[in-house]
């Protein structure tokens, strides 16, 4: 019988964590969880550190770890607490290490699996949005294997498989359109956080479904294909698909289009990195496309939604214009869940910011987080009241 794979959770209580565990609590024999790290919500982790197991478990929020001691105690699980303990837990020993810690707080846990030379599933997008080009470097130094945990990102991962990129005529990421997809300017305008915020596909965090409905989410994976996929910006292009049932598509240049369907559930792509190179039962229901009837796709609309094209341009400016992109777009999108900017400024204020004069290109990771700090500190004084 083969020993059991270790693995480490980093943002064991976000949704991608709690998936990822829902997986490895069907097949406990498979696994050994060696880390468990969270923001501050000690209690959870405590309930997930003593049910999996776990050696470690980390709070991000140093404040919140007399509580995380308080709830380990007589387990024998280790505790820490703050930033440095995070990448600790990071770099210990695993056979995998799950990248989810949301925004760049997961910069420098997964830089520190990185440089370990350790496979990695990825679902932080920050990491290769605001660091594609110092984190790819990276991986190259180190040997380390990225595997996308993305949907969309995981499905180009399972079409790609086994060709040669060269042949790669193009990759096509899908977006559902998110829940204001057919709404007018005006309408846009007025949209409140409520109804930003209610997807009709995918259940997922606040900030990610405004990401969704600005289509800014799917710039976003733009600039993550580009720096997982290396076929060039002429080669990526992104289409509506309501349905949200292909995930992806890769067109070669015989005039094959691969494409990867599957269930609106994060345990799909989550499971195919667990189990890479081969395969595990999930608990998800099966497509039935008799049901589904129809798949449709459309062309985006960058006049409503100019949030792809801002990223496109990014990507194409390269240097510290992604990391920029990023910071501005959660800085504006925190100010739109508070009440404080219409939905239509969010891509505005983007804009706005990528057009002043940028820093320098990031060469290492501390760049990067000076790059997203300046933009946060820019977005966040327009956003005052004169």
């Amino acid at each position: 019988m083969s020993r059991p794979r270790s693995i480490t959770v980093l943002g064991a209580t976000g949704s991608i964590g709690a998936s990822t565990l829902d997986l490895i609590r069907r097949n406990p024999e498979g696994w050994k969880v060696v880390a468990l790290t969270a923001n501050g919500n000690a209690a959870e982790l405590a309930r997930l550190a003593r049910e999996f197991r776990a050696d470690l478990a980390v709070v991000a929020d140093e404040a919140c770890l007399p509580a995380l001691r308080d709830a380990l105690a007589g387990s024998g699980i280790e505790a820490a607490g703050g930033a440095a303990a995070l990448v600790a837990a990071a770099a210990r020993p695993a056979d995998l290490t799950l990248a989810a810690i949301v925004g760049c707080a997961g910069l420098a846990p997964t830089m520190a699996a990185i440089e370990q030379g350790r496979t990695v599933a990825l679902a932080n997008k920050e990491a290769l949005v605001s660091a594609g080009e110092v984190m790819t470097a990276a991986v190259a130094r180190h040997g380390a294997t990225l595997l996308p945990v993305d949907s969309e990102h995981n499905a180009i991962f399972q079409c790609l498989a086994g060709n040669d990129p060269a042949d790669v005529r193009r990759i096509t990421l899908t977006a559902s359109g998110g829940p204001l997809r057919c709404w007018s300017q005006d309408q846009l305008r007025a949209a409140t956080p409520a109804q930003a915020v209610a997807h009709p596909n995918w259940s997922m965090g606040a900030k990610i479904s405004v990401d969704s409905a600005t289509m800014m989410n799917k710039g976003l994976e733009f600039i993550e294909a580009h720096h997982l996929f290396a076929v060039g910006l002429d080669r990526l292009r992104i289409l509506i698909h309501p349905q949200s049932v292909v995930h992806s598509m890769v067109e070669y240049r015989d005039g094959s289009t691969l494409a990867q369907l599957g269930p609106s559930d994060m345990r799909v792509p989550i499971a195919s990195a667990l189990a890479w190179p081969r395969r595990m039962d999930t608990p998800c229901t099966p497509l039935d496309l008799a049901a589904i009837g129809e798949l449709t796709f459309l062309a985006a609309d960058e006049e409503r939604f100019p949030a792809t094209r801002l990223a496109r341009e990014a990507a194409a400016a390269g240097g510290a214009a992604p990391a920029v992109l990023n910071a501005a777009n959660e800085v504006a999108v925190a100010a739109f869940l508070a009440g404080q900017i219409a939905f239509t400024d969010i891509s505005a204020l983007v804009a706005q910011t990528l057009d002043r004069d940028l820093p320098p290109a990031p060469r290492c990771l501390e760049d990067v987080l000076s790059v997203d700090a300046e933009a946060r500190a820019r977005v966040t004084a327009t956003l005052e009241p004169a």
